[in-house]
């Protein structure tokens, strides 16, 4: 039988089967696997056990894996030619916190109907388990057709990625040898904005850094000692409001060491995306985009590095007015880092410009709060292109490559300890309101997702 015929039973397979599985993953989301909740510790392990049966069932050789926090799920498929593909996914899940602003149970998963279509709707439906289960589901179909489930799979699924990940880079480097493949594929991330397929290429890094600047014993008097005494919050505005330039360049020496400029092909790609930086901004009520002169918005919001303070404090901040000199003042300062940036070297460079700007009464504390580098991965590779024209075919719209943001460190894990480079395929949309009340999950997503995945894997297993 031709390798297109053996597809098209896949993709057959996968529709006829679709009511049972939405009924599977509805099991799996009405387990309550929060992982930062030491009271779910038992429903985050039924989640994996959940997960193990299943894929014993379809044939993978499954097995819990135990470390210090919650267990890790890793399968393989029989061993075949060609390259090896690592699919990571994970089970737990965020807390559902305020209860009051769910619609329904956030563990009493259903399939609504709704103007915008059919919607899962569960904690865990979009971020990640229904996410998960479209992998799970194409090698379901996969094994109905070809009798035996697609060769030279590893399939890793962690219990603790909504928690920080705590055991992850102890597995990975104990388990090298065995979860190492050619390629990672990860499913933990969304379609394009305006809803067509994406490849998500490279995303940001990220280093967090606390301050605290601390001056006299105690609260001073404004009237007696203003203009003599030093003021911790003065100290700390004036230190911080010197990281930009007028032009919006970080003023760090040495920051953009590694910074790397979009190639041709990447930024006419980007281009074609059509992103409209007016309308994105206006969904959160502005209308004036900031950053380097002379940056497309899409470069600055993925291939620019940034400098932010997400939080500043100190002196009197209740009701009324209260005129004092505050003993001490705390901020919290975050840089997105890309291309080859060293999260060190940038950690060093900003506690060297807070110490230049102290004044020598005051004293200043630095409190680390994580640090990773950028993922920049290789589109010449060919599995690229394949996966790209897959996602075209399936969703009947050029699929895309795509920047990110934000920082998924698990790829820069893989990079780094496991020497692969990652895909980054989901299916989520932006009003999935994951880590928020009602989160949902497109049934269009889940169906699409697994013929997808199914799409892929003909075209890198064969």
């Amino acid at each position: 039988m031709a390798q297109t015929e053996k597809l098209d039973l896949v993709l057959t397979q996968l529709d006829k089967g679709l009511d049972t599985a939405l009924q599977r993953l509805l099991d799996f989301l009405r387990i309550p696997s929060i992982s930062t909740d030491p009271a779910h510790n038992g429903d985050v392990c039924a989640a994996a056990e959940w997960l193990r049966n299943e894929l014993e069932i379809l044939g993978f050789q499954a097995s819990l894996r135990d470390t210090d926090g919650h267990p890790m799920v890793v399968a393989h498929s029989q061993p075949g030619e060609g390259r090896t593909l690592l699919f990571y996914g994970h089970y737990d899940v965020q807390p559902v916190d305020p209860l009051s602003l769910w619609d329904r149970p956030p563990f009493d998963a259903a399939i609504q109907d709704t103007a915008a279509g059919r919607i899962i709707r569960a904690r865990g439906a979009s971020d990640d388990k229904g996410q998960l289960m479209t992998f799970v589901e194409a090698c379901r179909a996969w094994k109905a057709v070809h009798g035996a489930l697609p060769s030279g799979l590893v399939l890793l699924f962690e219990g603790e990625e909504e928690s920080g990940s705590p055991s992850l880079l102890p597995f990975l480097d104990a388990n090298a040898d065995e979860l190492r493949a050619s390629l990672a594929l990860i499913c933990d991330t969304g379609l394009y904005a305006d809803g067509r397929p994406a490849i998500t290429t490279q995303l940001r890094g990220l280093v967090g850094e606390e301050i605290v600047v601390r001056a006299a014993d105690r609260d001073l008097h404004s009237g007696h000692f203003g203009g003599l005494a030093a003021n911790p919050i003065m100290v700390l505005a004036t230190a911080l409001a010197a990281l930009k330039d007028e032009n919006g360049r970080i003023t760090l020496p040495g920051f953009y060491d590694g910074v790397e400029e979009l190639t041709d092909e990447m930024r006419r790609n980007w281009q074609a995306l059509g992103f409209d930086v007016g309308a994105f901004l206006a969904e959160v009520g502005l209308k004036y985009p900031i950053g380097e002169k002379g940056r497309d918005p899409l470069e600055m919001m993925w291939n620019q590095p940034t400098a932010e303070i997400n939080g500043i404090s100190g002196g009197y901040t209740g009701d009324g007015f209260k005129t004092v000199l505050p003993a001490e003042a705390r901020a919290k300062v975050s840089f997105r880092l890309t291309g080859q940036q060293d999260p060190a070297k940038v950690r060093a460079a900003f506690r060297a410009h807070m110490q230049a700007h102290l004044p020598a009464d005051c004293q200043i504390e630095f409190h680390e709060h994580g640090g990773s580098p950028a993922s920049v991965m290789d589109t010449s590779d060919p599995a690229f292109a394949a996966a790209k024209q897959a996602l075209t075919e399936e969703w009947g719209r050029e699929a895309a490559y795509i920047g990110a943001g934000g920082s998924i460190p698990i790829a820069g894990d893989f990079k780094r300890m496991l020497g692969m480079d990652s895909m980054l395929i989901g299916f989520g949309r932006e009003d999935d309101r994951i880590h928020s009340p009602n989160e949902k999950y497109n049934v269009e997503s889940f169906a699409k997702g697994a013929r997808s995945w199914a799409r892929i894997l003909a075209e890198l297993r064969g």
